[in-house]
């Protein structure tokens, strides 16, 4: 992802988030285990994409006389943004390495191998569930309502979808359903919403519609007849 520079607290969040990290990961990766500090590999990103001379300029916090330069907002935003995805593993003060299978949980790995389309993770047996936020709620008509996968716990599975989310209310799980062959099932549910005009598609993420919870379990208990 290419990022224009400006020197603007703005700019070092996405340029952490979207340049600097995947990049450190990379090299992380590439260490086999090797423990790296995180803010020398995050200024080893920074000096290959900005000058000496945009790394220096400094930028003043809001509602504060303080300023900062760009490179040390960036490196904390590169800190702050990793803790907070869980992406690499801490083994001391500002030391950090590439997380390998051994620190993943068997269910945390079938739910990546769910996420990316794996075919054989998606004959998994599973929940299909629904969730929205307290300001989006109706009762009188349909309203926002995400529906999604998981193989493992529903509450984890919200809990991580919306960890970064741009809101400040808790999600709400409306319905949890089991189901066999979990990766087909919610396919099923959200082309007979999309072919119903229900497909939110101006928002983050694609598993948005305006819908009820009654007719989702209304095709949920469709779907588990013609199995």
């Amino acid at each position: 992802m290419q990022i224009t520079f400006e020197p603007t607290r703005s700019f070092c969040y996405q340029f952490a988030r979207y340049t600097v990290l995947p990049e450190v990961t990379k090299i992380m990766e590439a260490g086999s285990g090797e423990t790296y500090r995180l803010s020398t590999l995050a200024q080893q990103v920074i000096d290959t994409h900005l000058t000496p001379e945009q790394q220096q300029l400094r930028i003043k916090k809001a509602q504060s006389e303080r300023t900062d330069p760009v490179h040390s907002i960036v490196k904390f935003f590169t800190a702050f943004i990793a803790k907070e995805l869980q992406l690499f593993v801490k083994v001391d003060e500002g030391l950090y390495r590439a997380k390998t299978a051994s620190d993943i949980s068997d269910t945390e790995l079938e739910e990546v191998a769910l996420a990316d389309g794996d075919e054989e993770a998606a004959e998994f047996d599973g929940w299909i569930y629904a969730f929205s936020f307290p300001a989006l709620i109706r009762t009188d008509a349909p309203y926002p309502i995400k529906i999604g996968k998981t193989i493992g716990s529903v509450e984890d599975r919200v809990a991580q979808q919306c960890k970064g989310s741009a809101t400040f209310d808790n999600p709400v799980i409306l319905g949890r359903w089991q189901v066999q062959r979990v990766g087909p099932f919610e396919l099923a549910i959200h082309n007979t919403l999309k072919t119903w005009g229900k497909w939110r598609e101006n928002v983050p993420g694609i598993e948005w519609f305006d819908t009820t919870v009654p007719e989702v379990e209304a095709i949920i208990g469709f779907l588990k007849t013609k199995n």
